[in-house]
């Protein structure tokens, strides 16, 4: 990909900017469907970023589950995830690097993670984002550390599951058998928000 043309995607994606007018979350949101995309997101330059962050790694799942098959790379390397083969109850994030939302979110889910990944892991995916970089040195700074994946090219969105993703930060929450129980469109704003949504849709007790 020249680097006019991820200039290009890059002022796309921003100017398409964040609403916030009637008092709602932020949401980054972005006109029609991504780029097809050549972002590297495993070189030497991005593991030394993931490693100084203290991300931990990707890890495939058991298999058997009801996600998409879309098999996506791991941010700063490590072992690509189908999907597929991942089941709950744990929360998925998407996100991406311009979205301010976003940062907002992150402590939260970080606390959470912190806090009841044992029980609950929580999945990051940084989606549509031909700056991998940015989005690993934020990570550092946020104190994010929960296991990133990247779909850089937005092959996600091109799901039946994932195809209703028109805007960061988004929030999946997928049950043991690999299903999506609830869908968060826009920033959770507290842990006490959090904690609720994974009590009353995945029937976990925190």
């Amino acid at each position: 990909m020249s680097r006019a043309l991820v200039a290009l995607v890059a002022a796309v994606v921003v100017l398409s900017g964040c609403s916030g007018d009637d008092g709602k979350a932020d949401v980054l949101t972005y006109d029609g469907g991504p780029p097809a995309s050549s972002v590297e997101v495993d070189t030497p330059e991005l593991r030394d970023l993931k490693a100084e962050a203290g991300i931990e790694d990707c890890a495939p799942g058991p298999g058997g589950g009801a996600l998409p098959a879309v098999r996506v790379a791991c941010l700063g390397g490590g072992p690509a995830v189908d999907l597929s083969s991942l089941r709950g109850p744990m929360v998925i994030n998407i996100w991406q690097s311009a979205c301010t939302a976003c940062e907002k979110e992150m402590p939260i889910l970080q606390a959470f993670h912190e806090t009841y990944g044992d029980r609950v892991p929580v999945l990051g995916i940084d989606s549509t984002d031909v700056f991998p970089g940015t989005a690993l040195e934020q990570l550092r700074d946020r104190g994010v550390t929960y296991p990133q994946l990247a779909d850089p090219g937005g092959d996600l969105q091109d799901t039946d599951t994932f195809a209703r993703v028109r805007g960061y930060p988004y929030l999946a929450f997928v049950d043991e058998t690999g299903e999506i129980t609830y869908e968060k469109f826009g920033a959770v704003e507290s842990g006490d928000e959090l904690h609720g949504l994974v009590e009353e849709h995945l029937g976990v007790s925190l």
